[in-house]
């Protein structure tokens, strides 16, 4: 295209971008959805694959031989589906590798701690840790300042418990409730309450925080695992290697520290961790497949999901249910034989646990191409059917969702709310002005999954997952038939994948 054509179309996608109140209801054709329904709900493959990648390829952290041959099984499949597929290569900060871990209580009892490593953190150095529980504030400088010299020889507690609620028990209370809102509004609250300049002071603090501790002699921090029934939270990210081990440990564990060191009894424990790190960079992969559209092949569609997990359990719920959707959506539209007059592309993203790395590079790699995608589909909330649409903030596209649906409203999927979702990969294209949705989902028990050693295949729902397919699929067919683009929402400069680093003056702390 030459330059003032280019700069023309630029000004009309400008003048195209949504206005707040300005409803986009366009013709919307529905017609075919029914046979998409109907292969989806009657001759899925959506289970099967599901236990192909969770049971024989299994946990899919990323960087690690199991993602790779997760991305080359995927790409097989969508050619076996008839589809364009190919990956597309983009470079992740390093591999981390979980070794054996041993954590035991020593005093004021002998007791075997259930714990895992947190991911990119360091282990112990072949050697066995040993030392005294300690909690210190460590909410803000001037609090960790003021109890730095007890972390030296310690394993380090930074905050209370999680209010996590006895499921068992009598009913939760108002007051129950007050109390735990509090807890979590306490986490958040510096940062909601902070202008930016605070905010980025806040964030600087806290990635200086293992470093101070290191500094200080700690041996080890603890987090709480934050579940019920010993259930582990797990988590890290290149982005933030850490400097010492950083140790989850099970609720119930982590509690139980907190009252004894409470009754005034210091509980002593013994730890050997051995993990392995890379920090070189290395290339990872998305999975890349597309039905080309009969009409504007240049005007995309984009279903998605990420293929990576973490790697306790084997990825299940977060996101194998997702991903298989994807594919199965793919092979849905491809064996009907419709013919969609724009592109469809399905993405399986890699580097999503740690940070929505895989799709912002790969949103950053197509820049150039995001006034032509037409909209961007997930699904990454757990093994629920699907519900409906959260609008994440475009209520001018309320009506349009509304008949996107209605054809598989009678499926359940028929909630169009104004919410703005969280932590998954549509946010690395909002950036771009690309209207891009996470769909809501049943929660089915996703809090017990979700990145825990309990995220494996026998938790999936096989109606559900046939229903989302099926939902997916009629979504991204009739997105891919609508008569024109749908306005672009605003546009910001998005913010690029970088590690975070400690601040200079606790990297030189160390060498003296």
């Amino acid at each position: 295209m030459k330059r003032v054509c280019r700069a023309a179309a630029l000004a009309l996608l400008g003048a195209l971008a949504v206005r707040p109140g300005a409803a986009q209801n366009p013709t919307v054709d529905t017609s075919g959805v029914g046979r998409l329904i109907d292969e989806a709900l009657n001759r899925s493959q959506v289970m099967r694959n599901l236990q192909y990648l969770a049971d024989v390829i299994g946990p899919r952290l990323t960087g690690s031989p199991a993602a790779r041959a997760a991305n080359d099984w995927t790409m097989r499949k969508f050619q076996e589906y008839g589809l364009a597929a190919q990956l597309e290569q983009w470079n992740f900060g390093g591999r981390w590798e979980r070794g054996a871990l041993s954590v035991r209580m020593t005093a004021p009892r002998a007791h075997d701690v259930i714990a895992a490593s947190w991911a990119w953190a360091p282990g112990s150095n072949g050697r066995t840790i040993r030392g005294p529980v300690v909690r210190i504030d460590g909410s803000t400088p001037d609090s960790l300042a003021a109890h730095l010299r007890q972390a030296r020889g310690a394993f380090v507690m930074l905050r209370p418990p999680a209010p996590v609620w006895n499921a068992d028990g009598p009913p939760m209370t108002a007051a129950d409730s007050t109390k735990q809102r509090e807890y979590y509004r306490g986490v958040s609250a510096p940062f909601q309450n902070a202008d930016s300049t605070a905010r980025a002071r806040l964030q600087q603090f806290q990635t200086d925080v293992p470093f101070l501790l290191r500094n200080a002699g700690a041996l080890a921090t603890l987090l709480d695992g934050g579940k019920e029934q010993t259930l582990l939270t797990m988590s890290g990210s290149p982005n933030r290697v850490l400097p010492l081990p950083q140790i989850v440990v099970a609720h119930e564990e982590y509690a139980m520290f907190d009252r004894l060191l409470r009754l005034g009894i210091t509980p002593q424990l013994e730890a050997s961790i051995a993990n392995r790190m890379m920090l070189d960079s290395v290339p990872q992969w998305n999975t890349v497949a597309e039905l080309r559209g009969t009409e504007r092949p240049g005007e995309v569609v984009i279903v998605g999901a990420h293929l990576d997990s973490w790697d306790l359990a084997t990825g299940a719920s977060d996101n194998g249910t997702g991903s298989m959707a994807t594919l199965e959506t793919a092979r849905v539209i491809a064996q009907s034989g419709l013919k969609p007059r724009r592109t469809i592309r399905f993405i399986l993203f890699t580097g999503e646990e740690q940070g929505l790395i895989g799709s912002r590079k790969y949103a950053e790699a197509h820049a150039a191409e995001m006034d032509s995608i037409q909209a961007v589909i997930v699904l990454d909330n757990g093994v629920g059917a699907i519900t409906g649409q959260a609008l994440q903030g475009r209520q001018d596209l309320e009506g349009l969702w509304r008949q996107i649906l209605a054809p598989v409203a009678r499926l359940g999927a028929d909630s169009v709310v104004n919410r703005n979702k969280g932590g998954t990969d549509h946010l690395s294209f909002l950036p771009y002005g690309v209207p891009a949705f996470n769909f809501d989902q049943l929660e089915r028990g996703y809090g017990h999954t979700h990145h825990s050693q309990s995220d494996t295949y026998d938790k999936a729902i096989e109606r559900d997952l046939q229903q989302a397919s099926a939902v997916m699929a009629a979504s991204a067919y009739v997105l891919a038939n609508l008569p024109d683009l749908i306005a672009r929402g605003p546009k910001q400069p998005a913010t690029p994948v970088v590690a975070q680093q400690p601040s200079d003056s606790v990297v030189k702390a160390k060498g003296r």
